[in-house]
C-alpha cells in the first residue's frame, strides 16, 4: 500500500516555493532578467539604443523572462525537495512496519 505522504510533502513545498518566490524571487528575477534585456538590447541595437518601441518590448520580455525562470527555479525546486523527503519517510515507515509485522509473526 502505498502511502500519500510523499504527494503531500510535494503540495507543501509547492506552497514554500510560492512563498520563497514571492519575498526574494519575485525582486531578483526582475533585476536579472531586466540586465539580460539590456544586454540584449546592446548587442542587437547599440550601446546607445534609442527610446524606440522595440527596445523596450525586448527589455520588457527580458523582465518577464527573468521574473518567470524565478518562479520555476523556486516552486518546482522546493517541491521536488519536499517530494523527496515525504518518499524517503514513506520509505522508511513501511520498512519499519514490515519489520514490525515480521516480528510478530515469529
Amino acid at each position: 500500500m502505498k502511502k500519500k505522504t510523499s504527494k503531500t510533502f510535494a503540495y507543501i513545498g509547492a506552497g514554500i516555493g510560492l512563498t520563497i518566490f514571492a519575498l526574494f524571487g519575485l525582486l531578483y528575477g526582475s533585476f536579472i532578467g531586466g540586465i539580460i534585456g539590456l544586454q540584449i538590447n546592446g548587442q542587437l541595437f547599440g550601446a546607445a539604443a534609442e527610446l524606440d518601441i522595440l527596445p523596450r518590448i525586448v527589455a520588457s520580455f527580458g523582465v518577464m523572462f527573468g521574473v518567470f525562470l524565478a518562479a520555476v527555479v523556486c516552486v518546482v525546486g522546493s517541491s521536488i525537495m519536499c517530494y523527496l523527503v515525504g518518499a524517503v519517510i514513506d520509505c522508511v515507515c513501511l520498512e519499519t512496519k514490515s519489520v514490525t509485522t515480521n516480528r510478530a509473526t515469529f
